[in-house]
Parts: C-alpha cells; sequence; structure tokens
C-alpha cells in the first residue's frame, strides 16, 4: 500500500512538473519558471518508509501537518492529522546547529532562533534555496512587531549551518519539506510552526525558574497545553501584547472578537472543555514545579557566550564537537553515538558550539539570580512578516489564498555573539569564567596548562550565498531519511490569525493547478 501511494506521489510530481514546463514555454520560455519545473530537490516524493509509517498511524499523505521544535533538547517534530481528526507524531529529527541563546529573538543580528507559534503558508516555501532547501518561519509575528522585536530571513533549512536559524542536514529537510508540499497539495493553507526553548515540562520549568523569560515561556506553554490536551492545532490570537490560545465568540456576543496584539483584548471565551483539561494540566504541573523547587533542584546556568547548540548524534561525528547549549553527552556517551550512522550528511565547514570568549570576557563581574513571577500568563502570536527577498515555490499558490509578500531567503546577517551572564553561583570575575567556560567547552584545554592563556576558538560561520541564489556546487538531490518514526495526536489548517501573509516571486500556480 505505502509503495503504491509514494508511486502516485511521484508520478502526480512529474505530471505536475511537466504541464508546467509546458506552459512556461507557451508563455515565453520564462527561464526562472523552467528551473523551478525541473527542481529535482522540490519535487522529491515522499520516502516508502515515511509512506509506511503514516499508513501504520492512519494517516494520509495529504493530510494536514504541524511542526514543533525544542532547542534543548535539539529536536524537531512533524506531527501529522490522523483518520479520527487528531494530531499524532509522525517522526522526530534531530537538529543539526540552531544558534544563539534560550529564549526569544529580539532584534535583527542577534543570532538568535525565534522562539514561540508561526504560520507557514505556500509561498514560504523555497526549492531554489542555497541551504539545499527551505522554508521561512514568519517571524516576526504580530505579536513580536508589538514588543517591537525585529529580524527576517529566520528559516528552517537544510546544510547544518545557523546565523539565527534552525539548521537540519539536507537529506532532514528534503523529507520535512516534501511533507509540507504534500499538505498543501490536500488544501492545508498554512501549517503551524510552534518552537520552544525546551519541552515545557515541570522538571525544564523548575531547572529555569530564575531566567528572565520564563514570563514569555509560561506564556506560551499555554499554548503548548492546549496542543498537549486536544492533540489539535490551538487557535492563535493576540492582544495586549500576549497570546491568547483558541478563543471563541462569548455566548451573548452578535460577532467573533477582533484581536489586535497592541490593542486591549476583546470580549472572548474559551470552550469549556478545552479550558477545563487545560486547566487540570496546569495545576497537575504546578505541583509537580512546586515539589521540584521545595527538594532544591538546581538552577540552570545562563548562557556563558556559547552560541547555541546542536544534537549529541551530530556533535559525536564532529572532532572535538560539542552540544553547547542543547542537551549534552560527553565523554563515553559521544564514542559510543560516534559508531552510529549520522541522519543525513554533515558538511566539513560546521562548526559546533563554543564559548565566545569576547561575549565570556565582557560579562559583568557578578551576577545576582535573578527572581520571576511564576504566576502564568495569556498568550497568543499569528503574523508571517513581509520581506524583501524573493524565490519561494508557491507563490501564485499564495496569490490565490489571498497571502501578501514576504521573504524565503536564509539568514545571511554577519555572525554576531549574543553575550549572556552565569548565575551568581559560578566564579565571581571575568578571567575566572572564561576559564570554566574554556576548560569545559573546549576539548584538549587542560588545567594544568597554567603558563599559556587560555583560547577558545571564536565561532565563526563560514560565508554563505544569497539565499535566492540556487547553490550550482551542490548536488541535485539528496536520499531521503531513513530513521524509525515516533508517535502521538490535533487538527486545524488555517493560518494564525493577523498572520502577515508571505508570497515570493516565483510561480508554483500551474502546477498546482495540474494536481488539484
Amino acid at each position: 500500500m505505502g509503495s503504491i501511494l509514494n508511486s502516485r506521489s511521484l508520478a502526480r510530481a512529474l505530471l505536475a512538473s511537466v504541464a508546467l514546463a509546458a506552459s512556461v514555454v507557451l508563455a515565453g520560455c520564462d527561464t526562472d519558471q523552467v528551473s523551478l519545473a525541473t527542481n529535482a530537490k522540490a519535487n522529491q516524493p515522499v520516502s516508502p518508509k515515511l509512506v509506511a509509517a503514516m499508513a501504520e498511524k492512519d494517516m494520509d499523505l495529504q493530510s494536514p501537518i504541524l511542526i514543533r521544535l525544542f532547542k534543548q533538547e535539539a529536536e524537531l517534530e512533524v506531527w501529522k492529522q490522523t483518520r479520527n481528526g487528531q494530531f499524532a507524531l509522525l517522526k522526530t529529527y534531530p537538529i543539526c546547529r540552531w544558534s544563539g541563546d534560550l529564549g526569544p529573538k529580539v532584534r535583527e543580528g542577534d543570532r538568535q532562533a525565534p522562539e514561540g507559534f508561526y504560520s507557514i503558508n505556500p509561498s514560504q516555501m523555497n526549492p531554489q534555496s542555497a541551504y539545499y532547501l527551505s522554508f521561512n518561519t514568519g517571524f516576526p509575528n504580530a505579536f513580536d512587531k508589538a514588543l517591537g522585536r525585529t529580524g527576517s530571513q529566520l528559516m528552517v533549512h537544510g546544510d547544518c549551518s545557523s546565523r539565527g536559524c534552525y539548521a537540519m542536514t539536507d537529506e532532514q529537510i528534503a523529507e520535512i519539506y516534501s511533507l509540507g508540499r504534500e499538505s498543501f497539495f490536500g488544501g492545508q493553507k498554512a501549517f503551524q510552526f510552534q518552537a520552544y526553548p525546551f519541552r515545557m515540562t515541570p522538571v525544564n520549568m523548575a531547572k529555569h525558574r530564575n531566567n528572565p523569560n520564563m514570563p514569555f515561556w509560561r506564556m506560551i506553554k499555554e499554548g503548548y497545553d492546549h496542543f498537549e490536551v486536544t492533540r489539535q492545532e490551538p487557535k492563535v490570537d493576540f492582544c495586549e501584547k500576549k497570546y491568547v490560545f483558541d478563543a471563541a465568540k462569548a455566548p451573548d456576543a452578535k460577532r467573533d472578537p477582533v484581536f489586535d496584539a497592541s490593542a486591549k483584548c476583546p470580549a472572548y471565551v474559551i470552550p469549556e472543555e478545552i479550558a477545563s483539561a487545560v486547566r487540570e494540566k496546569e495545576q497537575r504541573d504546578e505541583a509537580e514545579y512546586n515539589k521540584l523547587v521545595a527538594k532544591g533542584t538546581p538552577v540552570a546556568r545562563l548562557n556563558t557566550g556559547i552560541d547555541g547548540g546542536m544534537n549529541k548524534i551530530f556533535a559525536s561525528k564532529i572532532p572535538e564537537g560539542s552540544t553547547g547549549l542543547s542537551e549534552g553527552a560527553e565523554g563515553n556517551t559521544l564514542q559510543m553515538l560516534a559508531m552510529s550512522k549520522a541522519p543525513g550528511t554533515i558538511p566539513g565547514t560546521v562548526n559546533p558550539p563554543k564559548p565566545n570568549i569576547d561575549a565570556v570576557a565582557a560579562a559583568p563581574q557578578e551576577e545576582p539570580v535573578v527572581a520571576v513571577s511564576t504566576s502564568p500568563s495569556n498568550t497568543r502570536v499569528a503574523t508571517a512578516a513581509p520581506a524583501e527577498k524573493s524565490g519561494g515555490f508557491f507563490s501564485n499558490l499564495g496569490h490565490k489564498m489571498g497571502f501578501g509578500t514576504a521573504d524565503a531567503t536564509a539568514t545571511t546577517s554577519p555572525p554576531q555573539a549574543t553575550a549572556s551572564v552565569a548565575p551568581a553561583t559560578t566564579p565571581t570575575t571575568a578571567a575566572s569564567r572564561l576559564k570554566a567556560a574554556v576548560t569545559r567547552f573546549v576539548p584538549g584545554h587542560h588545567e594544568a596548562a597554567k603558563d599559556k592563556p587560555a583560547v577558545a576558538a571564536k565561532s565563526a560561520e563560514p560565508a554563505k550565498p544569497a539565499e535566492t541564489k540556487v547553490a550550482a556546487t551542490r548536488p541535485a538531490l539528496k536520499p531521503s531519511v531513513n530513521e524509525s518514526a515516533g508517535n502521538v495526536t490535533g487538527s486545524g489548517v488555517g493560518q494564525l490569525a493577523g498572520a502577515a501573509p508571505v508570497v515570493s516571486s516565483n510561480s508554483f500556480d500551474n502546477r498546482f493547478s495540474a494536481v488539484k
């Protein structure tokens, strides 16, 4: 059954490509359109193994998808709607590289990978990425804009290289891209992208309780909880500079509530069946959190200038590799992982996370522990920010659906270290903090070497071509990633309320018409 579905997928893609190529020739042989019609990378069918996993989980090839991503665990999950209308976990992908710190993106050039809820429509898919394939996260959304946050070209792409993006291997992004493509063929207008600092468990919340970002994290945890209890894509809105999830019209209201990220919240209600289930989960989580705090669960160290993280499976494959801010595995564990197969090709130019000496030396000599309020707050997001570059795969499709214009390019902003400080339990001088950071994160550095100054390599990504250019030296396509799929279950196929649509210049209109 799986092989039949996969064959149909390939045949449909080829037929659509031929139809698009023919229409392009008749229209005047636009070379940009021809390149799209023959783009082997973007037309790769979903792997037979993944199609078989869908059949086992009662999923259709073209049913809606939803993506969740976790920085600390360095994992990206693809969820897919089953025939009963709920979402189940299809597959978990280890993230090859992400940059910045745990916490949301604040400004252009801070190297931060975004956190929050975003909406990915067809025009945000970029088949001509210089990073093999990519899709634009849509940062900043309306919530980000209401807080004055800036940034552009924040992507999920291949090549395992990040300057504010989430980077996978080429094989991984090819598979994720194909899943998104098929969901659009099935009628999904946009899929939800949820990015978190870590899995929002009581243990992780307790470990990070003194982090200044905790109020924001408690806010987006509400959306996390809505998905956990319903296995449905949460409806996302925002008002009063906060997220609101699954808002509905009040019983006595004559029209649906209208939300504005910067304005006062309108009258709304959350359906009781959802509200009660979320409330019960929050109470259980809070009780467990309080127990962990009461027994003195250690507080996680704040970033000491380390730029991002990497899943341990990739760190094990790189000389002197480190997981950085992601969950680590050192010594024998990394050596054992080095014997396993990597999920895709790791470029030789990959830089593992390392401490930034300038950031550590510039840190204040003393740092108080920050007390953060634990009271939960409402939340909501929505909007895909317009961009100045183009290259998207489905742009005319996006126009048909009423989307606007935005980027589809991987970030090329220059490397810029994000300086954070360590908690009060760490050494209180810049020199001692630098020494500790180098000793911990730079393999080969020994405490005994006191006669030589400690030097750590400053993280610097190799120069990349502009995202809108096709990387001519890269192979045309990579094989699918052969990994086992996980499982679990949500619904909803619309774009986040208030999302600024993203449309690029390359047309996919004819191909989609041929398929539909």
